[in-house]
């Protein structure tokens, strides 16, 4: 009983506060709704305030949407209050309550009747359905879509762009869900769908995201100095397509598209761009004078063609034309250039090529400006073709050979296109002989390009002309000179030149019979007959050059020779060898063999060719491997023979008073070219059993194999050993197997690198160690692989002072490889050739010995021969 006294007690409060307030409610609230904008009209009437509180649910569910104090003025002319909302949710999607109360201060009036905005999900209206439509919306706005199930259907999912997206119960059969900052669609928009509890898809709805247009670089101009071309560019790409979206464009309130021409000049243009989500504006002004741009010229022809120039002619499709100021451009193209020249003129309309080429083939193309506050260049033309007429050929590049000091060839370089002038038809070769008056004339087909002469004869002068069907060029000059030396003749040995990467860089002393400059020609030294001859000419004040070319190869000497020429004479005045390249000797070292006298062997062999040198050879190495380890080779006295290429080295043994195994003596020829093996190859024991027919390995020094004579204790004579005595041999001597291990480099007589006077032979062979020559390094097992360790590191025997080659523990390509067994692959670090091997016999020189020397020959030739 007291607490329904109080209730009543305070609605009794609440009416005498609302009377007392003066504030009546709302009357005649009214809704309007603006779908395609999602935009509610709210009016109702009331006389007194200005400011109201605003209250819209979701009418289902009755959830709150909006609740605000709005203020919203009179409209003098209805005496209506009018407050616009903008809903983010589309209003099809469900029902909405609206309700509006009065408020002055602290004082509010009762609440209007509530008004209902139906939706579409109302029990009669049963099919599916989906929100906003087809609606086009700017890059990075946000929208909310809503679905609306079938009457009795179950909602599944929604999908933007095809990615299962969160939705929100709006009433029991809507479902919205909202996409933020969106990117722009595809040509067909993008899709949003909405599928049943069966992922069955039963509705969908399309919306069109873009930018508005933004046009850019409008500019106007003139061609036949009366009427306006503008044009613009369309600028970022707007994303909308089709009909309804499209960018449309006005200019000066013409409709256009992206070019537009007008009747007139005008001097101002205001180009409009507009779609769906805006418009854009852009302007131009100036003056006729100042935007004028040409057509491309028309009918281009040829009135006058010659060999060396021709004229060009067009014309203009607006006579207008002929009284403005032109600058005109003419390009021409051949097969081999392309260059433009400019020509100025009123009206231009024809004009003379110079500079051009006999018996070629030109396309040329003109365009034109204004000379007078230049625009912009005109299109160019359609090209034409021409081909200019021949011309008689240049002189030849012509060059005196000598192959030996009395024969020689003439020499020309074949005539390029820009050179002949037209298709060669030959050459004529002329000799004179000034003394006699005499000379005689041979024509030769234009396959030719040298003639054979011997100097010896009456001939002091050739001249070489070359033929077309347009006459015959200059006749070029070559003075035969009466001693000349050939390509092995000349003064002192040739220098070394070392190539650069890109050439041969060659220097000399200028010299005072040059008046005609210098020639430097060069050739594959190794060449014996009909060797290809390249040449190059300097011109007198230079004393250097660069000889390039493509016919240089690596592994190949070659030798340069530098002339100097005048009127009267061709003299000789330097040669140089090189290569492009050194690469190891590509062959063993041939002849080896040898000499015994005693317990005394002279080892003779000759020089490699020169074809198989590719490279400098610095000296030969002489090493001796008894049975898988290395054996001192004594104190050798090296020694060449003058002017005939034999090398030869003489060494003088221990006597041996026990048998000892068969042993190998390489003979390995170094090279100049920065290479060195990894391991010193140990040359395995070869089956003595073997036909002697294998393929030869040319991949390991050359082995000269001997024996000694066995002496057996308690015998008087000595027999031929046989094979089967060759493991007992090598047992019974195993001692002297075991030698202290040293080497030794042999010079040739070629080499100034390493010369004769640093070797010091040694009395003892014990002290061979510090020798003079040449010394591999010994390494117990596999090289490092460090290439900046040094040698030192590595090397067992103990190193006097030493001044020869040392060298360095890393492997090239090319370098001759061994699988060789014994001394665990130690280091033999040179770039040296591959082996030659022959085998040794040591002679006995005492009486007894000398008695058995006839068997003992016989048994080294049936050994040879595989005889028994």
């Amino acid at each position: 009983m007291p607490s329904l006294f109080l209730g009543i007690l305070l609605l009794g409060l609440r009416v005498t506060e609302s009377q007392a307030s003066g504030l009546a409610p709302p009357q005649q609230v009214r809704l309007d709704a603006d779908t395609e904008a999602q935009k509610l009209l709210v009016t109702w009437e009331d006389g007194r305030a200005s400011t109201f509180d605003v209250e819209i649910l979701r009418t289902e569910l009755m959830e709150i949407v909006f609740n605000e104090t709005v203020v919203a003025t009179e409209d003098q002319s209805t005496g209506k209050h009018q407050w616009n909302w903008t809903s983010p949710v589309p209003l099809e999607c469900t029902s909405l309550s609206v309700k509006v109360r009065s408020r002055d201060g602290q004082d509010v009036s009762e609440w209007s009747s509530q008004q209902i905005l139906p939706g579409l999900d109302l029990p009669d209206n049963t099919d599916s359905q989906m929100y906003p439509e087809g609606k086009t919306v700017p890059v990075g706005s946000n929208m909310t879509f809503c679905c609306i199930v079938k009457e009795g259907q179950q909602f599944g999912s929604l999908l933007y762009k095809d990615t299962l997206v969160k939705e929100t119960m709006l009433s029991r059969r809507t479902y919205a869900t909202t996409m933020t900052n969106q990117g722009p669609s595809n040509p067909s928009g993008t899709n949003v769908v909405c599928s049943d509890e069966k992922k069955m898809i039963i509705t969908g709805a399309v919306v069109f995201v873009g930018y508005p247009p933004m046009p850019s670089d409008l500019v106007c101009e003139t061609h036949d100095l009366i009427s306006v071309d503008c044009q613009w560019s369309k600028g970022r790409e707007t994303y909308l397509f089709g009909m309804a979206r499209q960018t449309y464009y006005t200019l000066n309130g013409r409709d256009s598209n992206m070019r537009c021409g007008l009747e007139q000049w005008d001097g101002n243009w205001t180009l409009v761009a507009r779609n769906l989500l805006g418009e854009f504006r852009l302007t131009d002004a100036a003056e006729l004078g100042h935007r004028v741009r040409p057509v491309a010229p028309v009918n281009l022809t040829t009135p006058e063609v010659y060999s060396w120039n021709a004229s060009v002619g067009w014309l203009w499709k607006y006579n207008g034309y002929e009284r403005l100021s032109l600058i005109c451009q003419v390009q021409r193209t051949s097969h081999s250039n392309s260059s433009t020249q400019t020509y100025t003129g009123y009206g231009l309309n024809t004009v003379v090529l110079k500079d051009l080429q006999p018996d070629e083939k030109y396309n040329v193309k003109v365009r034109c400006g204004s000379q007078k506050n230049f625009w912009k260049w005109g299109e160019w033309s359609l090209p034409l073709s021409f081909q200019t007429k021949m011309d008689r050929p240049v002189a030849p590049d012509i060059w005196l050979w000598m192959d030996s000091d009395n024969l020689g060839r003439v020499l020309w370089k074949p005539l390029t296109k820009s050179e002949s002038h037209g298709q060669i038809s030959g050459y004529e070769v002329t000799l004179w002989s000034p003394e006699e008056n005499s000379q005689q004339t041979l024509t030769l087909p234009q396959s030719m390009y040298s003639l054979p002469i011997n100097v010896t004869d009456r001939w002091s002068k050739v001249t070489v002309t070359a033929r077309n069907p347009a006459g015959v060029s200059l006749p070029a000059n070559v003075v035969i000179p009466r001693h000349l030396p050939g390509k092995n003749g000349g003064k002192g040995r040739p220098n070394s030149v070392t190539f650069n990467g890109s050439g041969f860089p060659l220097s000399w002393v200028a010299h005072a019979n040059a008046s005609c400059g210098y020639v430097v020609d060069w050739y594959n030294t190794s060449c014996t007959h009909d060797c290809n001859v390249e040449w190059t000419r300097v011109a007198a004040d230079n004393t250097n050059t660069m000889v390039q070319s493509s016919n240089f190869f690596a592994g190949v000497r070659y030798t340069f020779s530098l002339y100097a020429c005048s009127s009267e004479s061709t003299v000789l005045l330097e040669r140089w060898h090189g290569y492009m390249q050194e690469l190891v000797p590509s062959r063993t070292v041939p002849r080896l063999s040898p000499n015994q006298e005693g317990s005394d062997v002279q080892l003779t062999w000759d020089q490699i060719p020169l074809e198989h040198q590719r490279g400098f050879i610095l000296g030969y190495t002489v090493y001796l491997t008894n049975a898988s380890h290395l054996t001192l080779l004594g104190n050798p006295s090296p020694l060449t023979l003058p002017g005939t290429g034999l090398m030869c080295v003489c060494f003088q043994g221990t006597l041996d008073v026990k048998p000892s195994p068969h042993s190998m003596v390489h003979i390995v020829e170094d090279s100049v070219w920065d290479s060195s093996k990894e391991a010193l190859v140990t040359v395995p024991e070869e089956d003595e059993e073997g036909t002697g027919d294998e393929e030869a390995d040319t991949d390991e020094p050359a082995s000269l194999r001997y024996y000694n004579q066995v002496v057996e204790e308690g015998s008087s004579s000595r027999g031929r050993p046989h094979a089967s005595d060759s493991s007992a041999s090598s047992t019974g001597s195993m001692d002297s197997g075991h030698t202290d291990v040293t080497y030794t480099g042999i010079q040739t007589s070629a080499c100034s690198l390493a010369p004769m006077a640093h070797f010091q032979p040694q009395p003892d062979a014990s002290q061979c160690a510090g020798g003079g020559g040449y010394r591999p390094q010994m390494q117990s097992a596999s090289c490092p692989e460090d290439p900046q360790t040094g040698p030192e590191e590595h090397l067992q025997p103990p190193v006097g002072s030493f001044g020869g080659y040392q060298p360095q523990c890393s492997w090239k390509q090319d370098s001759p490889e061994a699988d060789g067994g014994g001394l665990d692959q130690a280091c033999l670090g040179s770039p040296t050739s591959v082996t030659s091997s022959q085998f040794l016999l040591p002679y006995d020189t005492s009486e007894e010995g000398k008695e058995h020397q006839s068997s003992a020959s016989t048994w080294f030739h049936n050994l040879l021969t595989g005889k028994p």
